[in-house]
Order: structure tokens, then sequence, then C-alpha cells
């Protein structure tokens, strides 16, 4: 087969292409480490990048007023009983927030901030109960003036209990349901898998609807099918902004600042978040062992674990953290 003048002239650049790479050696591993950039302070850090100036402002009002027209729809969608996920590059928080201030101005919404660092999720439960019960009371009032009897206090109920209240059946056709908006569903404070059912189970009640956007590219992992389809019933929306994530990175630490013992832990922990259970109890029985024979180890670097030759000539792991550190991570994970 003859290749055409256009094929052969790829192919050369192609094969030009890695024999430069070869002959250049950029095959090899780096040398450079992480330890070797000039750190700076964290306020000096985030003063800087709160003074950064956004660009192309026109094409992002253009953006978001595109986005606005949208509005009608999925606030239909909310009333057939789906719900909203937003995802895309740049905050949604500005955008969520607007859309809850001009088109649910008629219903409850209660924001959740899945951006900080831990949520009583039994507590969100019983202020939705909260809210429902007092709007059942004015609709009753308001048609039938016949009070509801006492209830049981809502803190008292279990998770289960109050889901079914939420869940209960609705009297009219256009009865009144509370909207939920979460920034970050796939924040620290929600993503375990417990909080993710109960969120699930939660959507899925009558009384109930929910806009929550996503930021973490592994997301949809959270859900199986089930929850995804049945039970938050999603609408995927594609709604880049390209806005800052100011408020969203307030409550994490800097990877590039000069960092104290609660700094190095908070981003030691950071990282162990995205492991495995499973690796993370690795991780603890090494910590643990180090606090616990701390003149058998040395710190050289930065880096989480390193490996360095023990007096029997075997490869042994430790970790470059001072033993206050290695405490402080130790409480982060959960120990």
């Amino acid at each position: 087969m003859e290749m055409a003048e256009g094929d052969d002239e790829e192919f050369g650049f192609s094969r030009n292409y890695f024999l430069a790479k070869e002959l250049d050696g950029s095959g090899k591993k780096s040398t450079r480490k992480l330890s070797d950039i000039d750190l700076v302070d964290e306020q000096e850090l985030r003063a800087a990048a709160s003074n950064l100036e956004p660009k192309h402002a026109k094409e992002v009002r253009e953006l978001m007023n595109s986005y606005r027209s949208l509005y009608p729809k999925w606030l239909f969608e909310l009333r057939c009983g789906f719900g909203l996920l937003m995802y895309g590059f740049g905050s949604k928080k500005a955008l969520i927030e607007d859309f809850a201030s001009t088109a649910l101005t008629e219903y409850s919404v209660v924001v959740i901030n899945g951006y900080l660092q831990s949520i009583n999720i039994k507590q969100v439960l019983v202020a939705l109960a909260e809210i429902l019960c007092d709007q059942m009371k004015n609709k009753r009032s308001n048609t039938s003036g016949n009070m509801p009897k006492g209830q049981q206090p809502f803190n008292s109920k279990s998770v289960n209990d109050l889901l079914a209240f939420l869940d209960g059946p609705q009297v009219e056709e256009n009865d009144c349901f509370i909207c939920i908006i979460v920034h970050n569903i796939d924040g620290p404070g929600l993503r375990d898998s417990e909080t993710q059912q109960i969120l699930a189970r939660l959507a899925s009640c009558s009384h109930i609807r929910i806009v929550a956007s996503i930021d973490h590219v592994n997301a949809p992992l959270l859900w199986d099918k089930k929850m995804v389809h049945t039970q938050f019933n999603w609408c995927w929306y594609h709604v880049p902004t390209f806005a800052a994530y100011k408020i969203e990175g307030t409550f994490f630490p800097l990877i590039l600042t000069n960092g104290n013992t609660t700094q190095s832990a908070k981003t030691a922990a950071l990282v162990l978040q995205s492991l495995t259970p499973n690796a993370q109890s690795v991780f603890r029985v090494l910590a643990e062992y180090q606090l616990s024979h701390p003149d058998e180890k040395e710190f050289k670097d930065h880096e989480l674990v390193k490996t360095r030759r023990d007096t029997d000539g075997q490869d042994c792991l430790y970790i470059p953290l001072t033993a206050e550190a290695l405490g402080k991570l130790l409480l982060e994970i959960g120990q």
C-alpha cells in the first residue's frame, strides 16, 4: 500500500520528534523536588491570589447571561421531580445562588456548604423537617383551620424517621417543596459513603428538590446506578463559569506555602483523603510505629513517604514529619 504524501510528512515529523526526545535524554526521570521550590508565607500568597484581576469580563458576563436564560427550564425540571447537577471549570456557587434568588423565591431554600471540612447531616435533616412542618401548619390553618396534633421533637427522631417524614404524601398536586442547594456535594464533609447514601435518599423524598455542584474529577464514582437514575434523578448541566474558587479555597491549606506543624499535617491529610481505606491503614501503622521508635528514623525532605536502606540492607519506609506533626495527622485522619 502506498503512503499518501501528507501521511509521509506526518510520519517523518513523528519519527524526528521521538528521535529528538531520545537524543536530549528527556525520557529520564526529573531530579527536581517540591522542596526545591522557594515557598512563601500563606497570608502573602492568599493576598496575592485575591488581588488577581479577572480577565475576559465581557465574555464571562455573556456566558452567565446565557445560563440565566435556562432558569425557567431548570425550574420546570425541579417541579417535575428531577435534581440539577452543575459541573464545569470554575466556581458554580454564585451561579446557583443567583438561580435560587431569581427563580426559587416561592419556595423554601436550604443551603449546604459541602466544601466545609465537617457537616452534621442529621442536623440538616432536622432543619428540613422543621421547615416542612411549619409549611404544613400554615397550609392547614389557611384551608381548614384545623392545626395538626403536637409532634415529637425532631431532634429526638432517627435519620430514618426524619426521611420518612420528608417523604410523606403530598396533599395537593402542586404541593410545596423545599429546595436544597448543595455547593460541592463531592466536598470533604459529604463524600463518605454513608452521607452520600443519606443525601440520595433525601433527594428522592416527595417534598425535597436538590440543586448541587461538583468539582472533583472523580465525583461520579460516589454514586451507583440506582443513586444516579432513581434517587438523585440528575439532570446534568455543563456550566463552566471560569470564576475563582475564592470561598471554597479558604478552607484548604495551600501547598506552595511555608507551613508549620499544623499546616504540614493538614496538607498530608488532604493527600491521604484521596487514597483507599486500606492504604490509609498502612500509612497509619507506619506513623504509629515511627512515633513509638523516634530514634530509628531521620527526616530529609518534604515528601510524604520516603525509602531508606536499613542496617540489615533492607529497604524501609518512613514518613518525613516531626512527631508533633504525626500526632496531629493521626487526629486528622480519624485516629
